[in-house]
């Protein structure tokens, strides 16, 4: 009886240790689902916890469409929270508006809110200078989406757009679905439908850093585009039209290049960032989901794929972050400072509906827009 006894504590101790350490291995703040239940316009709000078999975690709160944390294992199989955002709605309300957020109903900018549509000419919201940027002041960042928790790695959350809503035409339903893998891929897909000619672009706009949020530079980050060519922009970041191949500048990241190699360089494009902030055209010959990016971090060893049936990617190195309270103290109450995070947003071409060289953001009633991206989450040891 005494040697089953002191089994039974060895058994208990060992049990009570590999919680611990189960704890201990967590480099993140726990967000908490209460911090997000709220009501507004008459709709409530909440957060949704998405994991699959291998412990990966995404927190998704329908206001906005944010993703507010994603728990990704390193080399060590250590978890950490690899998106910034924030610890309550009340704090992701006040900070950056683009966040983690699903954007439409067109993402990136519209030269002067302007287009022309079957022959009429449409005003959009003039949000970022002289510009329309990721859909106004009242886009889906700001809206609060109907939410359906299918299962326990998948979410729907859906929107209806009113025709004449920050200026574009026709009323258009917006389905968004995340979902988690067994393979560790965190996949969104956009399905959208309306009556009446419009022009649609969704993507979403998380801010990563693979050695974790709040943890410094992502200058250090190895990034490989698959893409030969971008689009330059002017001193607005409004696309020119042109598709300049990346050969023979700093924009050229067609093979691993450390993030930070040359974002200071002595180029016009680089200048207008300040750093980049650019869409790239992705190698492919039309809809097919494909490779598109691939992202190391050396010190954790994660190891970020994206694949995507978009036709381009925004580069974006966190020009913008800047530290300020409220707008940039994130979760832990950490600062999001210059350049601590970056954004790969699957799209179609900035100003696209203003470029006829560019691939159509025309959708026509009677037809679905559907996209698909992959974020596929490795390590590298």
């Amino acid at each position: 009886m005494k040697k089953v006894f002191i089994l039974a504590i060895m058994v208990l101790l060992m049990s009570s240790t590999s919680i611990v350490s189960a704890q201990a291995s967590g480099d993140y703040v726990e967000i908490k689902r209460e911090a997000f239940q709220k009501e507004i316009n008459g709709k409530q709000v909440d957060l949704y916890t998405l994991t699959n078999k291998t412990g990966m975690v995404a927190k998704i709160t329908n206001y906005g469409g944010k993703i507010v944390q994603l728990l990704v294992p390193d080399k060590n199989g250590k978890l950490s929270d690899v998106v910034l955002g924030y610890e309550s709605l009340d704090q992701t309300i006040n900070g950056q508006a683009s966040m983690g957020c699903t954007i439409g109903r067109y993402a990136n900018r519209i030269s002067k809110g302007q287009f022309s549509l079957d022959g009429k000419d449409y005003q959009l919201t003039v949000n970022n200078g002289a510009n329309h940027l990721h859909g106004g002041t009242k886009g889906s960042r700001f809206v609060v989406f109907d939410a359906n928790q299918i299962d326990a790695k998948t979410l729907q959350l859906t929107y209806y757009f009113k025709d004449g809503e920050e200026g574009y035409p026709g009323n258009c339903l917006l389905k968004t679905v995340y979902s988690l893998t067994d393979n560790n891929e965190l996949v969104i897909t956009y399905d959208a439908v309306t009556d009446k000619s419009t022009i649609v672009n969704f993507t979403n706009h998380a801010f990563f850093n693979l050695a974790g949020s709040g943890s410094g530079t992502i200058l250090n980050h190895q990034l490989t585009l698959n893409a030969d060519n971008f689009t330059p922009v002017d001193g607005t970041l409004i696309t020119t039209g042109e598709i300049r191949p990346v050969k023979g500048t700093p924009m050229d990241f067609t093979k691993s290049t450390t993030i930070g190699t040359r974002i200071n360089d002595s180029y016009e494009q680089l200048k207008y960032g300040p750093g980049y902030d650019h869409n790239y055209v992705l190698n492919k010959t039309g809809n097919e989901l494909s490779f598109a990016a691939r992202v190391y971090e050396p010190k954790s060893g994660r190891v970020m794929e994206i694949y995507t049936t978009e036709p381009g990617i925004q580069f974006y190195a966190g020009n913008f972050l800047e530290g300020k309270v409220p707008r940039d103290i994130g979760k832990g109450g950490k600062a999001y400072n210059f350049r601590e995070g970056f954004c790969l947003e699957t799209q179609h071409f900035p100003d696209s509906p203003n470029k006829d060289n560019f691939p159509s953001t025309v959708l026509s009633p009677g037809q679905w827009f559907s996209s698909t991206t992959v974020h596929k989450f490795t390590v590298k040891k």
